[in-house]
């Protein structure tokens, strides 16, 4: 099989990076999205999303000729020997995927498949759908002789681009020897431990990381919240947890519950298919109860301190789920505002990077340009969103600015000694101070 062109179908921020980054390691890719503005902005070098590195890669290669967009799928799928299927997939409230964009993407793509092409799915999919979408595709041209991979997203927001670059490994999951050869080929650029497994397998294999991540989250997060009724320092236990060998996990950091649906979306499929085949999943179960009551942790901290919430003013920093990401989908900073709101306070709210246009609709609170404004005339100033930034605030021109000098920092980002040798009234999560 000659190397050929290489489509990526669906451009958000799995589209997107995987478009960059293959085009980075020489291949020629052009991407689908049925969204001509996109299309648009795309070939003016304009991401669709903040990612670190991710314009200036795109710019870069269409300089190049290596990178195109396209919003028409017959073209872009015309003499591509590759088809990477990479839509962000959907998740509903209740943290399930939702294959309905890559169902029908996949029906309306068959007729256009040339022989001997792979299908590789990169989207974050259930045990079983690379089977469903193999035959959609078989349905729609029953004589087109086509390989099927799947190739678990490894999207590390914030650092996606190293992230697929150079990963821990690369896992490619088929049914058949050719299929694991070809994606081998597709990115032997990439120096890092292949993992061939079957199609069920390899999807199984994303479940699992992701569920073994959530799992060390609440874990450290219930270790943080008993600690804090014990006074004792629960970083402190991290560290020195991090240093025992069959630990070492920097995921071992007390703070808000995992958001953005990507770790609940994987434990909410195995507990599915715990359903399915009659197997409890009390693990998983009490990794979701531990996680879905860690965000109103901030709020039970809030009425402790001031009683009432009732007609307080709260400013909060950071929206995004996580930094080094524009993305707020999901993120555990709109779930303790929307909490908060609820609770009857005033919020205001500032985030270096998060969507405007993910937030325009939420009209609940009052989105400020710059973190002494959210500051200004606050009771409580509460740290959602690690962005290193807030690191290098002027503390002492906040505590000026604030009705109340209260901190609570959710990501125990701050350097609690000195904002109490400043007068706050400082707070962590599993710091000792319940």
């Amino acid at each position: 099989m000659k190397r050929g062109k290489v489509a990526v179908v669906g451009i958000w921020h799995l589209g997107a990076v995987i478009s960059a980054c293959l085009s980075d390691l020489g291949h020629d890719i052009v991407g689908f999205d049925p969204d001509q503005q996109r299309v648009d902005k795309l070939n003016r070098g304009i991401a669709p999303l903040y990612e670190p590195e991710l314009e200036e890669s795109i710019r870069k290669n269409i300089l190049l000729g290596r990178l195109h967009y396209d919003a028409d799928l017959r073209a872009v799928l015309k003499d591509s020997r590759y088809v990477i299927i990479a839509f962000d997939t959907p998740i509903s409230d209740q943290d399930e995927a939702d294959l309905s964009p890559i169902m029908n993407t996949l029906s309306r793509s068959a007729p256009h498949l040339e022989d001997d092409c792979l299908l590789i799915i990169s989207s974050q999919v259930p045990v079983g759908s690379c089977e469903k979408f193999a035959s959609v595709i078989s349905m729609g041209k029953p004589s087109l002789r086509f390989g099927m991979a799947y190739v678990p997203e490894n999207l590390r927001l914030g650092n996606a681009m190293r992230g697929f670059k150079q990963p821990d490994m690369v896992v490619i999951g088929s049914d058949d020897s050719s299929s694991h050869e070809k994606v081998d080929r597709l990115y032997s650029a990439i120096d890092a431990p292949r993992v061939k497994v079957s199609l069920r397998t390899a999807e199984m294999i994303k479940h699992a990381i992701n569920a073994y991540l959530g799992m060390q989250i609440s874990f450290i997060n219930e270790i943080a919240n008993l600690s804090d009724e014990l006074g004792i320092d629960a970083l402190k236990v991290t560290e020195a947890m991090r240093l025992d060998s069959r630990i070492g996990s920097r995921v071992l950091k007390p703070g808000l519950g995992f958001a953005g649906g990507t770790l609940a979306r994987d434990l909410r499929a195995l507990q599915k298919l715990g359903r399915t085949v009659g197997y409890e999943t009390d693990l998983v179960n009490s990794i979701l109860k531990v996680n879905e009551g860690q965000n109103r942790i901030v709020v039970a901290k809030l009425r402790k301190i001031c009683g009432s919430i009732h007609g307080l003013s709260v400013g909060v920093l950071g929206l995004a789920y996580k930094p080094g990401t524009s993305s707020v989908r999901r993120s555990a900073s709109l779930e303790i505002i929307g909490e908060l709101i609820d609770c009857g306070a005033k919020v205001k709210a500032y985030d270096p990077k998060a969507d405007i246009g993910d937030i325009q609709g939420l009209t609940k609170f009052r989105l400020s340009s710059d973190p002494y404004a959210v500051a200004e005339n606050s009771d409580v100033l509460i740290v959602a969103t690690a962005w290193a930034e807030f690191k290098e605030l002027e503390f002492r021109r906040i505590k000026s600015l604030m009705k109340r000098p209260v901190i609570i920092d959710a990501q125990n980002m701050l350097d609690p000694d000195e904002l109490v040798r400043l007068g706050f009234t400082y707070v962590g999560i599993g710091r000792g101070h319940a």
